[in-house]
């Protein structure tokens, strides 16, 4: 049997699985489940997924992709036993839209450049949405559920791709500094609302610096956090083997302790 055909097989089965468990007869659990439900759930695979890609191994990353494959399936069976659409439906849409968006690939477009295939995907990004939305907005395909840094960085970069944009990373620092002073006279001022302005256009300004520089904003916090959290616990074991209670260490004894892991090189 050929990859192909034993992977239609295990996907037809699994659906027959999805259809058990909504059956009269089959899970309550999964029989009550709406698809504002499996929507959440979703999201929480696809992060589990990104997870597992930042991990390296291959058989968390085989189950988080199942997970994920799990809750995409039984998202679409549930519209499909209203009557909304089916698997075929969505597997047919996508394809088309991918070749849609590849005219380099599947049609008669030349481009010399990756930034000219962002380019084009844009712009047909663009004229889909002209019949599905009488939003005429250049950012209207940017969920509004993603998480604030990414959703900054994907709007920066349409913005940028129409030239409204810094020339040269110095002149994003140059912007980064003077937020930065509109901060402090925030802080100085004791306005609150000022305060949450100021220090928003300052994250703002750094998400920029970082599509700017090619980093992923979300994936560069998250790594940050990650270490954070590996030097806390070093300080933490440490603090437990010398006998104190996490509680009573002072700030001096933290500091060096966390000075310690970083000599280490905690990750």
């Amino acid at each position: 049997m050929s990859e192909a055909t034993e992977a239609q097989k295990e996907l037809q089965e699994l659906i027959v699985l999805i259809k058990k468990l909504r059956a009269p007869d089959g899970c309550p659990w999964d029989r009550k489940q709406k698809p504002h439900d499996i929507g959440k759930y979703v999201l929480d695979e696809a992060y589990e997924v990104a997870d597992a890609l930042e991990t390296k191994d291959p058989e968390a990353l085989k189950e988080e992709l199942g997970d994920l494959l799990f809750q995409i399936l039984f998202l679409a069976e549930m519209e499909a036993e209203i009557n909304k659409f089916s698997l075929t439906d969505v597997m047919a849409g996508i394809k088309e839209k991918m070749i849609r968006r590849h005219p380099h690939v599947f049609g008669d477009v030349q481009v010399t450049s990756v930034q000219e295939v962002k380019e084009n995907w844009q712009e047909i990004k663009k004229k889909e949405r002209g019949h599905k939305s009488n939003e005429d907005s250049l950012f209207a395909t940017v969920p509004l559920s993603l998480p604030a840094l990414k959703r900054a960085q994907k709007i920066t970069s349409i913005a940028s791709t129409y030239g409204f944009d810094w020339p040269k990373t110095s002149d994003v620092l140059g912007k980064l500094k003077e937020e930065l002073q509109e901060f402090d006279n925030a802080v100085k001022s004791g306005s609150g609302i000022k305060i949450e302005e100021e220090l928003g256009d300052i994250l703002f300004t750094l998400v920029n610096l970082s599509r700017f520089l090619s980093v992923d904003a979300e994936t560069a916090l998250s790594k940050t956090t990650g270490k954070f959290l590996s030097r806390f616990f070093y300080v933490t074991q440490q603090l437990s083997a010398r006998g104190i209670p996490l509680k009573e260490a002072t700030l001096t004894q933290m500091d060096a302790l966390w000075n310690a892991a970083k000599i280490k090189d905690l990750k």
